[in-house]
């Protein structure tokens, strides 16, 4: 699927858009699951039997480096990797993996953390971690069947 959308984007960032680069950040843009490398490549092999892992992690390397997407530093199953650019934060649950996006009211990092004098905030990483409500709900599930056994 070669979104112009995302051909724009790729341009924009200096990147030339190639079949396996627009595949890969078309896939990003449309799911808000902050892949991994490997959940990329295993979505996108069916319907490109010639993508190789390497090229999902080179590209993946290439669309960071320039911006056209950012990396995300929860690391429970791997590094996993964002399209949506604007400012927000992230809650991984612990107890399913899934990385959930956040709105974030504090988008001037001084409101964050007081900076020492001469400091420049360049980017701002917010990551909270704890169970999600789909967790929170199955183990309380099982809490109540263990008291009662």
């Amino acid at each position: 699927m070669k979104s112009v959308d995302t051909i724009t984007r790729l341009s924009a960032c200096g990147i030339k858009p190639s079949v396996q680069r627009v595949a890969v950040m078309d896939y990003l843009r449309t799911h808000y699951t902050h892949p991994t490398a490997e959940e990329i490549h295993s979505a996108l092999a069916p319907s490109m039997p010639t993508l190789s892992k390497t090229t999902v992690y080179n590209t993946l390397r290439l669309l960071v480096e320039s911006g056209a997407v950012r990396q995300l530093p929860v690391g429970e199953r791997g590094a996993c990797f964002d399209a949506d650019l604007s400012p927000h934060a992230h809650f991984l649950c612990r107890g399913c993996g899934r990385v959930f996006d956040l709105c974030r009211s504090a988008d001037r990092p001084e409101e964050l953390a007081r900076l020492p004098e001469g400091f420049a905030v360049e980017q701002v990483e917010l990551v909270l971690r704890g169970r999600c409500a789909d967790c929170r709900q199955r183990e309380a599930g099982v809490s109540e069947k263990q008291s009662t056994d």
